[in-house]
Formats: structure tokens, sequence, C-alpha cells
């Protein structure tokens, strides 16, 4: 409504929403890697901060399950939180150090020289790993860790699990893993390119990213 510039209140919404008896799915208990001390802590250097001025210049990342029959479903997103924009993400059926690993690596491999981005997640056994620290140590990024038992420290990757499952995974009944593998492909695909956001002006993460570049590229030439 906002992008094709119709006013409304958000109390407005929720009223109508009451009477047409539209509402959302519950939200389910969340997957906890948590296993103690097992290795490095970061301190909590996000401090709640979810915005940023630039592309690739703060990170949340973190761990969520999916249960498919008798099998489970690990997802590993990073997300940017200059536009909330899934910029890397690796599926698994063991929640190991390989998975998050390898989201955190394709990652970085889109960063320019100059781009060393602050990194948060919670304090799950694959974040206090030595390859996880080797990872961020090779591309000068900057570690940052939720306190412990505080989820609202990583909010915005909470936030994106909640979205992902209410919006999709309990709107379907999945046979396979596979199945649901195709099915997170696309709505991550559908999430960045097409999904609007009131946040971002009401626009898709990759339609406000470009759009910013873009200004910025015509700041540029005028100087």
């Amino acid at each position: 409504m906002v992008k094709e510039g119709i006013t409304i209140a958000k109390k407005t919404v929720l009223r109508l929403m009451q009477d047409m008896n539209i509402k959302t799915k519950v939200r389910r208990k969340r997957y906890n890697s948590h296993r103690g001390t097992i290795g490095r802590v970061a301190g909590n250097v996000l401090n709640r901060e979810f915005t940023a001025e630039e592309p690739n210049e703060k990170w949340v990342s973190d761990v969520t399950e999916f249960a498919v029959a008798d099998q489970k479903l690990y997802l590993s997103p990073v997300i940017d939180l200059f536009d909330t924009s899934v910029v890397s993400y690796s599926m698994s059926t063991s929640p190991n150090t390989a998975l998050t690993n390898k989201s955190l690596t394709n990652a970085c491999q889109g960063l320019r020289p100059s781009q060393k981005p602050l990194v948060h997640t919670d304090q799950g056994f694959q974040y206090q790993h030595v390859s996880w620290a080797a990872i961020l140590t090779k591309h000068g990024a900057t570690p940052s860790m939720s306190r412990k038992g505080n989820c609202w420290d990583n909010a915005m990757a909470e936030n994106f699990f909640g979205q992902l499952k209410t919006e999709m995974f309990y709107l379907q009944k999945f046979e396979t893993v596979e199945d649901l593998e195709t099915a997170i492909d696309e709505y991550i695909h559908w999430y960045n390119f097409e999904r609007i956001s009131t946040r971002l002006g009401g626009l898709a993460p990759m339609e406000y990213r470009t759009k910013t570049a873009n200004a910025t590229e015509a700041v540029t030439a005028l100087c």
C-alpha cells in the first residue's frame, strides 16, 4: 500500500485483519545450538544496533531447524543489516561447523578489499570454533556474539526465521528434505527480490540496495 501511495495507519490494518480473521501462525520453539563455552566467546559488539549505513558493514547469522518426516534440515543464512538481504546461505541435515562455515565463506567472497564487516551471532558451538574465527580473521571481519541466553541480541536473524516459517514452512506439508530445500531456495529468492518491507520504504531488499547504489553513484558523479 505504501508503494502504491496509499497512507493507512498500522492500527487500522490490524483492526481490518481481525475483522477478516487474518492471523499469523504461532511461532514454535527455536533451535538452540549453545553447548556452553567450548571455544572463543566474543563480546556483544553489535549491542543491538541493527542498522547499517552501507552494504557489508554489519552481518548477522544463526542456525534454524526444520523437521521433515523423521529427518531434520538446518539453515544457516548471513543477513546484511543494511537492507536485511540474505547475502549467503547454506543448508544441511547436520548443524555442524561445515554448515556455518560454508555460508560465511560464500558471503565473504562478495566483499571488496575495503569491506570488513562486523559479524554477529549467538554463542552457538559453531561460532566458538577455531574454523569460524579463522574465516573472520582471513577477511578482517570483527566477531560479535549475543549475551548468553539473550535471543533479543540477535533479533534480526530470529525475525527472518520467524518470517520464513510463518510465510512458507508452516503453510505447506513437505514429504522430503529435498522438497523443503527447493522451497527455501524459492522463498529466499522471493524474500530478496520481491518481498516488500516497510522498513525499506516499500521496497524489496535488492530493490533498496540497487536504488541506494544508483543514488550514491549519481552524487559521486556530481562531485
